[in-house]
């Protein structure tokens, strides 16, 4: 098959639904343009920054995107193209992008709160301390999932031979003496260093100076090319464990500092690099696809898929994760974002568009990896025998397919895609970690002003709340791969979206307002995900023995149970949860 036929289908789809379903849903919600926002309203100059929207949706999707919608796909394509094809097309639109409108604009509704706050009123201080331990139990496995895959990213290794490099080839470190191997995380080590380092530079211009929005775009996009020759000069390597203690120590200054210091002006900065890359993506496929590239990657392999995996259900739904539906998205829409937005219509289209672009994103990754590797290739790279020594690496797969179909289609040499596909990677990890420990370190101050009478001094420090955050991810990470984490780590997103969509349904309800366009979602979900953390703990980690594992699923299965108990019992009474009047229409 043609790769363009698969790519017209799925963006016609996503212009249809975000020309139409989209108008539905902010509808049933009830959007005022009228309505002052929380960010209006307090504006505290630290958490609370009225920006503009260009800049919020550069921020909420570079924090949602991070490796995730690459990761997940990659390795979902074990059960073949198409089954992991139609999850993120019709997940991605009826799922993931209400889940993270409705998330958006309920809180902001509610003053900028969390998803737990706002389930409190609904189902009381208890459930309300469930929901902020799974998430903080949720966060820290996502921090240790991209915390490794980034130190993999900035230390991944490939064969020369593969990339057509020769031994005295310029801007690469050689693994080896013999110039069989060569270390390609070299220059995004450099790129991510130097964007960082200017990040404050951006928001500066932007929060003090008032620059417009173009000229900071021209900025950041200067940033990024100086970034990039700087490591093709001085490309740095270091091990694994020194990357991930030297990121570690960056998110717990970054999760306290103002949010326009580090969080909104390096995910700016980096959404550059983004976009960029979608627009190669989309250019690299339909450039192969004119020139005759055909797919020869298996639309269906779900039998090798649930030998790797599992069960297509639901093991195909919880791999693909952040491409279809995420609940780390809600924890960023009522953590950071519904604190930036200026208007309920900005929601809109922060919320729902930023789901509908991360989708196309996980679809792109899809058809360049289907288009550049076959199904061997594939699985060395993914999937590779315990005697190949190699552990899996998404990262190095879609970079390397990457290259393939730029050079290809445009005629890029092949070490420039896969560098660009490192790069475009690299950085929305480091953004993903330091928005996700911000966020963990809001449900811990949360946690303890719910716990304590009188929160004790020391828990009232950012750096303590971070540094407890920073951690545990730390600890996770140092003893596990990506490959034994993502799969309780999609389960524990999924999961917390269910949660999310159980309350925004709960919210819809005490407003006489339509709840099957959430409640449908919610229920699918929640079978999904508690199924899948019950055969984790009996196939995978009991025989295994990964203490650390075990734990973690049996602790999300106690506070899933409370939680649904909590739901349904309410369900069941819900006319005594108190009627507030309908919003005015705008």
């Amino acid at each position: 098959m043609n790769p363009i036929i698969i790519l017209c289908i799925s963006v016609a789809c996503f212009l249809l639904a975000g020309r139409f379903y989209a108008r539905f849903v902010s509808k049933s919600l009830g959007v005022d343009s009228r309505r002052k926002t929380p960010a209006v309203e307090i504006n505290d100059g630290r958490d609370y920054v009225p920006t503009a929207t260009p800049i919020v949706f550069a921020h909420h999707f570079a924090a949602i995107a991070g490796a995730g919608p690459i990761i997940g796909p990659v390795m979902a394509l074990i059960y073949g193209w198409g089954p992991a094809w139609l999850w993120i097309l019709l997940g991605g639109i009826f799922f993931g992008a209400v889940h993270d409108f409705s998330a958006l604009y309920i809180s902001v509704r509610e003053g900028g709160k969390s998803i737990a706050e706002i389930a409190r009123k609904s189902f009381g201080a208890t459930t309300f301390i469930m929901i902020i331990s799974f998430a903080i139990v949720m966060l820290v496995l996502v921090n240790a999932t991209f915390l490794n895959a980034s130190a993999t990213a900035l230390t991944s290794v490939i064969g020369s031979a593969q990339i057509g490099l020769v031994k005295d080839q310029m801007f690469f470190r050689w693994a080896d003496e013999a110039g069989g191997k060569v270390v390609v995380g070299g220059i995004a080590s450099m790129s991510v260093i130097i964007i960082t380092v200017f990040a404050p530079l951006i928001g500066y211009l932007y929060i003090k100076r008032n620059v417009s929005v173009i000229q900071c775009s021209l900025y950041a996009i200067l940033i990024c090319v100086i970034s990039v020759l700087a490591g093709f000069f001085f490309p740095i390597t270091m091990k694994p464990i020194y990357w991930m203690l030297i990121i570690s120590l960056y998110t717990i200054v970054a999760a306290g500092v103002p949010v326009w210091l580090f969080l909104q002006s390096r995910d700016f900065i980096n959404v550059h690099l983004l976009y960029i890359g979608l627009i190669l993506l989309f250019l690299g496929i339909i450039a192969s696809g004119i020139r005759g590239v055909e797919v020869h990657f298996p639309a269906n392999n779900i039998k090798e898929g649930t030998s790797h995996i599992g069960f297509m259900w639901p093991g195909l739904f919880i791999t693909i994760a952040c491409g279809a539906i995420s609940g780390f998205h809600a924890l960023c829409a009522g953590g950071t974002t519904a604190k930036q937005i200026k208007s309920e219509i900005a929601a809109h289209k922060v919320g729902y568009y930023g789901m509908l672009l991360e989708s196309f994103l996980a679809l792109c990754v899809i058809i360049t990896v289907i288009m550049g590797l076959d199904m061997t290739q594939y699985k060395q790279l993914v999937f590779p025998a315990e005697e190949s020594g190699y552990t899996c690496n998404p990262i190095l797969t879609f970079a390397l397919a990457l290259g393939r179909s730029l050079h290809t289609g445009l005629g890029l040499p092949l070490p420039f895609g896969i560098l660009f596909g490192m790069l475009l990677l690299e950085g929305f990890v480091v953004t993903s970690l330091d928005t996700a420990v911000r966020l963990n370190r809001y449900l811990f101050e949360e946690l303890w002003r719910t716990i304590f009478k009188r929160t004790p001094k020391i828990l009232g420090y950012y750096w303590v709340n971070s540094a407890l955050a920073v951690g545990l991810m730390l600890g996770l990470a140092y003893k596990n791969t990506v490959s034994n984490i993502w799969s309780i780590f999609g389960t524990s997103n999924q999961l917390l979206a269910a949660f999310t969509l159980i309350i925004i349904s709960f919210w819809l309800l005490s407003k006489k307002r339509n709840i099957w366009l959430t409640a449908v979602p919610a229920a699918f979900m929640i079978v999904t995900t508690v199924t899948m953390l019950v055969a984790l703990l009996i196939t995978h980690f009991i025989p295994k023995g990964n203490v650390p594992l075990i734990i973690a699923d049996i602790v999300l299965l106690g506070l899933s149970t409370g939680i649904i108990s909590v739901a349904v019992k309410t369900l069941l009474n819900y006319k005594k949860i108190p009627s507030s009047p309908l919003p005015k229409k705008s």
